[in-house]
C-alpha cells in the first residue's frame, strides 16, 4: 500500500480554506497513492474549544465532509482519512465525536471514534466529546486498518507517567485482524515530547509488529504550537519516512518497501543544539500564526537593552520580516547610556526599525501630578511601576495609531514571581517568552548567534536590571536565576512541595519565598496576554489556579 502523509496547517474554524487546503493536497499526492492521511480535527482545526457549542460550525462542517465526499469521485482509487467532530444523534451525552472518516469514490467508507479523551494539561475533551463506544478496524484494498486519534496511543505507563487507561485501542485494534496502525493526531508541541512521541510509537510497533502511521497537525492557534514531524514506521521499527518539524509538508510511501529504496529516508541526525533549535523554531512559528490568523501583519516592541526584548525582537523579525517590525527605545531616568546604544545596534543588526522615545519628562509630570499626594513619601515601587507603565502606554499608542500588534516581552521566570508590571510591560497581545524560563532565554541568545552576532555581547554579558531605580539588578530581588529556574521547574512543573524541593539541595527560607511569590502573583498572569506553550505546564490554559484562593 502506497501511504500519503499530508501534515496541513488548519485555521480553527476556518472550514472552507481547510478543506481547500485537504483539496490541496489530494491532487499534489500524486498517482498510485491508495491513502492519505490527515490530522485530527483538520477540518475545524485544533482546539476548536467552544466553537464546538455553535451549531454554524457543526453545520460546516458537516457541509464539507459531504463535499470532500463527493471530490473523492475524482480520484476513485484513493482512500482519505480526515478527522473532524461527527454527531452522535443522541439526546444524552455531549452530543459530539471526535472522530477519524475514511471516505472514497463517493462514500463515507467508515468512521472511528476516538476512545481516549484528555482533560490533562492543556486538554479539555470530555468537556465536548462522548468516547466511542466500538472499536473496529476496516478492511481497505487488502490491509485491515486500525485508526486511532492521538490520545489513543498515550497509553504507556513506562513513557507517560499517570496517564494510564484501562482502555488500550491499540490492542484491541490488533486482536481484531489489524496490519496497519494509523493515528491521525493534534499533539502540540513540547521540547522534550518529541522522543517520547517516537519511542511510544516504536514500543507499539516492537510489541505487535504492525506498521504504524503517525499524522500530527503542524501550526500555531493561539497558545498552542504543533510540530508535524509525522512518520511512517514499518513492522521491523525502521522510520521509513518523517516530515517537517513546524512546517506543512506532504511525503508519500510504499510500506512495503525497504527503508534503502524510499525516495525520503528518515535518518537521525541529533545535535547538541536540536532542543534550543526547535525551541526558536516553535516560537517563530507561534508568532507567525498567531498574526496570519488574527489578521495582523506588523509588530511593534519595546526594545529595552535587556535580553528578553532583544531576543523577542530577533524572533519577531525572523516570523514577522524585518520590514514588519517597529523597535521602540524607551530610556527613563535610570537607563543606562549602553541600551539604548545596543539596542540601535541589534536593530540596525536585523534592519528593523528603530525609534527613540525618552519618558523622562512624562515620568516627571506623573510625579508633579501626584506630588500632592505623595508629599513627604519615598520613591518606591509604585514609581518603578509608573515608568512601565508609560512604556506599555506608548507602545500601545503606536498599536492602535499603525495597527501593529505589541509583544509583550517578559519570561516565565519573571511572570512565576511577579517580577513584572501589569498595564506595563506585561501589555501585549501575545505573550512570546512567557513560557520561556530566564536560562533558557540565554540559550536563545547564543543560538540566534550561532553564525554571526546579531545580539550584541553586551546585551548578553550584562547583568539583567528593570532599570527603573538607581544601580537596579534582578538579582537584588531575586535568586540567580540558575537557582530560580530550578525551584520553579520542582514547583510548577513537577509539583513538588517545598520540603520536597529543599530536599534537593536548596534552602528552604528561598524555597518558600519563590513559591509564595508564585502563589500571590497568579492575579497577574490571570491579566497576562496568551504565551506561546513550549514547556510541560505552561501559565495560562496549562495551569489553572484560583486567583483567591490560600493553600496552607
Amino acid at each position: 500500500m502506497k501511504i500519503c502523509l499530508a501534515q496541513i496547517n488548519p485555521t480553527i474554524g476556518d472550514i472552507d480554506n481547510n478543506l481547500k487546503k485537504i483539496k490541496g493536497s489530494i491532487k499534489k499526492a500524486g498517482d498510485g497513492v491508495d491513502l492519505i492521511v490527515f490530522p485530527e480535527m483538520v477540518l475545524s482545526g485544533y482546539p476548536p474549544r467552544d466553537l464546538l457549542h455553535k451549531k454554524q460550525l457543526i453545520f460546516k462542517v458537516n457541509s464539507a465532509v459531504e463535499e470532500l465526499i463527493d471530490f473523492s469521485r475524482d480520484y476513485p482509487q484513493l482512500g482519505i482519512i480526515i478527522g473532524a467532530p461527527v454527531e452522535t444523534g443522541k439526546k444524552a451525552g455531549k452530543g459530539l465525536y471526535n472522530s477519524g472518516l475514511l471516505i472514497s469514490n463517493g462514500s463515507l467508507l467508515f468512521k472511528q471514534h476516538k476512545s481516549l479523551l484528555p482533560t490533562y494539561d492543556v486538554f479539555d475533551e470530555t468537556r465536548y466529546f462522548d468516547p466511542a463506544e466500538e472499536i473496529a478496524t476496516y478492511l481497505f484494498k487488502g490491509e485491515r486498518l486500525g485508526i486511532t486519534i492521538c490520545e489513543d496511543i498515550w497509553n504507556d505507563p513506562d513513557l507517560w507517567k499517570n496517564r494510564h487507561y484501562d482502555l488500550d485501542p491499540v490492542d484491541i485494534l490488533v486482536n481484531k485482524g489489524a496490519s496497519i496502525i494509523i493515528n491521525i493526531s493534534a499533539s502540540p508541541f513540547q521540547y522534550d515530547k518529541d522522543e517520547i512521541r517516537t519511542n511510544i510509537l516504536k514500543n507499539y510497533v516492537n510489541k505487535y509488529e504492525i506498521p504504524f502511521v503517525y499524522l500530527n497537525q503542524v501550526g500555531g492557534n493561539d497558545e498552542l504550537i504543533f510540530d508535524g514531524q509525522s512518520m511512517i514506521i514499518n513492522k521491523n521499527g525502521e522510520i521509513l519516512g518523517k516530515l517537517k518539524a513546524f512546517a506543512d509538508d506532504l511525503l508519500s510511501i510504499e510500506l512495503s518497501r525497504d527503508i534503502e529504496q524510499v525516495d525520503r529516508p528518515y535518518t537521525i541526525q541529533k545535535k547538541q543544539d536540536d532542543k534550543i533549535a526547535s525551541v526558536e523554531q516553535a516560537l517563530v512559528l507561534g508568532i507567525k500564526d498567531y498574526f496570519q490568523k488574527c489578521g495582523f501583519k506588523k509588530a511593534v516592541i519595546g526594545l529595552s537593552g535587556g535580553i528578553d526584548s532583544a531576543v523577542t525582537l530577533c524572533l519577531a523579525a525572523e516570523a514577522l520580516g524585518a520590514d514588519n517590525v517597529l523597535a521602540v527605545s524607551m530610556p527613563g531616568p535610570y537607563s543606562s547610556e549602553g541600551s539604548v546604544i545596543d539596542s540601535r545596534e541589534l536593530a540596525g543588526n536585523l534592519g528593523v526599525d528603530f525609534k527613540v522615545i525618552s519618558i523622562k519628562d512624562i515620568f516627571e509630570s506623573y510625579k508633579n501630578t501626584l506630588s500632592g499626594y505623595f508629599a513627604d513619601l519615598p520613591e518606591d515601587v509604585t514609581e518603578e511601576n509608573i515608568q512601565a507603565r508609560i512604556r506599555g502606554n506608548i507602545l500601545m499608542a503606536f498599536s492602535n495609531k499603525f495597527g501593529h500588534l505589541v509583544l509583550a516581552t517578559g519570561n516565565k521566570s519573571e511572570l512565576a514571581v511577579g517580577y513584572c508590571t501589569l498595564y506595563g510591560d506585561m501589555s501585549g497581545g501575545i505573550s512570546v517568552l512567557a513560557d520561556v524560563p530566564k536560562t533558557m532565554v540565554y540559550e536563545l541568545a547564543s543560538y540566534i548567534n550561532r553564525k554571526q552576532e546579531i545580539i550584541p555581547e553586551e546585551i548578553i554579558e550584562k547583568a539583567p536590571s528593570a532599570e527603573l531605580r538607581p544601580d537596579q539588578k534582578d538579582e537584588d530581588s531575586l535568586p540567580p536565576y540558575a537557582v530560580l529556574d530550578k525551584i520553579l521547574y520542582y514547583y510548577i512543573d513537577k509539583n513538588m512541595s517545598i520540603k520536597e524541593i529543599a530536599a534537593q539541595g536548596y534552602d528552604q527560607e528561598m524555597v518558600s519565598w519563590v513559591i509564595n511569590r508564585v502563589d500571590n502573583n497568579e492575579y497577574k498572569r490571570r491579566q497576562a496576554a496568551p504565551g506561546l506553550k513550549l514547556t510541560s505546564k505552561a501559565f495560562g490554559m496549562g495551569r489553572r489556579m484560583p486567583v483567591a484562593a490560600r493553600l496552607n
